[in-house]
């Protein structure tokens, strides 16, 4: 006789695509060995589960990592979540009796904002968003808003991005407008130039002529120092590659960088260069454009609008401020890749690739056949796979190509139910 597991099971597989049945039975094997990593006081936190056929199941919480062990072995979920809240009854079916305790500080980098993303494999957009993920911590995290490793939990998100969880309890209780001035601060948000380089008026001298005294005065910016920190530093470090570029870029290749300068005929440009690069040197140690003209002085702040961006953090916006959001649970498998949400250290963050990594022990290297979608190649486990047509793959890596939508599982040349025996 079947226990109502089994039944439940049974009805949920009966709703599946032959894509979706692979993957479940995948994940099941995982899910029945797996160690759960319970988040940071995690009897507090709302659970959330999107499973195989079916809408979110939320609202929920566990007491032990033996329950939460027992219902992702027995309910196999496609997707799963946690809150980055804390609240006194997590379990309570509306927000509003939850009562909200606290909530986890968290940056979310996703390569779905990354530009070009389209055009990238996913390897090499997990490059890219892995290097925006190493400057979120170096220059923004850990240096400009002074947390400490220890508190910057860093996480693949098992897709195609980061998150950067903070922990201390300074931050517990912000509020969603102080949280959203943090990713306004990171993602150049606001940032006011001219604030920076403030404009400054200094004696040009006295001169007579006959009876009558003349006296001048000219206007300039003053440069910020690199020990100010923060904005300050960044925009000096911009100021600095800006004026090497402007003497060693070809006028094309200048105007392509810094688009508010496209306009400027190529021998105004070669006439800035020069004497820009005559003075670099006595402006960066005196801290002031003393010595430009304001049509060289605007020529530089025009370029520095034009890189600023370049030096936000791709952060998603909206998550940050969210202080009832729901994130990826990490010990889970991705849905949409079978790759394992995973924790990491910041050492271990410089050269990550998840799909060295981040491939559960669970699956096999039994061979899978799968057609393939589009003709690729893929680097995994160490094995480079050139993938066309019906083919016979690794599990470990059908589950990728399956999850990813790049591969159907099984040959199309077969009746998909019989695949099944």
């Amino acid at each position: 006789m079947e226990g109502p597991n089994q039944t439940q099971e049974r009805q949920d597989m009966g709703l599946l695509d032959a894509d979706s049945r692979f993957l479940f039975r995948v994940f099941r094997r995982y899910y029945r060995s797996f160690t759960p990593e319970m988040p940071h006081r995690f009897a507090r936190k709302e659970f959330g589960f999107i499973p195989f056929g079916g809408t979110m199941r939320r609202h929920m919480a566990f007491q032990s990592p033996e329950d939460l062990k027992f219902f992702m072995a027995t309910r196999v979920p496609r997707h799963s979540y946690y809150s980055t809240s804390y609240y006194r009854y997590p379990a309570k079916p509306e927000m509003d009796l939850k009562e909200w305790l606290g909530a986890e500080l968290i940056f979310d980098l996703d390569a779905d904002h990354l530009a070009g993303a389209d055009e990238m494999t996913y390897s090499e957009m997990m490059v890219e968003i892995r290097r925006e993920m190493i400057s979120l911590c170096d220059d923004y995290l850990y240096s400009d808003l002074g947390f400490t490793e220890d508190q910057v939990h860093i996480c693949f998100s098992g897709g195609r991005g980061y998150h950067a969880h903070i922990r201390t309890d300074d931050i517990y209780t912000l509020g969603t407008r102080e949280r959203r001035e943090i990713v306004d601060y990171v993602s150049c948000q606001g940032l006011d130039l001219d604030r920076i380089f403030r404009i400054e008026k200094a004696s040009t001298g006295t001169r007579q002529y006959g009876n009558s005294t003349y006296g001048g005065t000219q206007t300039f910016r003053r440069i910020p120092s690199a020990e100010q920190g923060g904005w300050y530093a960044k925009t000096r470090k911009l100021m600095v590659e800006a004026m090497d570029d402007v003497r060693s870029m070809d006028l094309r290749d200048l105007r392509k960088k810094y688009p508010s300068i496209a306009k400027k005929e190529k021998e105004t440009v070669a006439k800035y260069a020069e004497h820009i690069g005559m003075l670099e040197q006595t402006m960066l140690e005196r801290g002031t454009m003393q010595g430009l003209t304001n049509f060289e002085q605007e020529f530089i702040m025009s370029m520095l609008k034009d890189a600023a961006p370049r030096m936000a953090s791709e952060v998603d916006k909206p998550v940050t401020p969210d202080i009832k959001r729901l994130i990826r649970l990490p010990g889970s498998v991705h849905g949409k890749t079978g790759l394992r949400v995973s924790h990491l250290t910041r050492d271990q963050l410089t050269d990550y690739d998840p799909l060295k990594y981040a491939v559960p022990d669970a699956y096999t290297d039994e061979p899978v056949k799968v057609t393939m979608k589009k003709d690729m190649e893929l680097d995994m486990l160490g094995q480079h796979f050139v993938l066309r047509g019906e083919t016979e793959v690794p599990e470990y890596c059908a589950v990728f190509l399956v999850g990813r939508r790049y591969a159907g599982w099984g040959w199309a040349s077969e009746a998909g139910e019989k695949l099944f025996g």
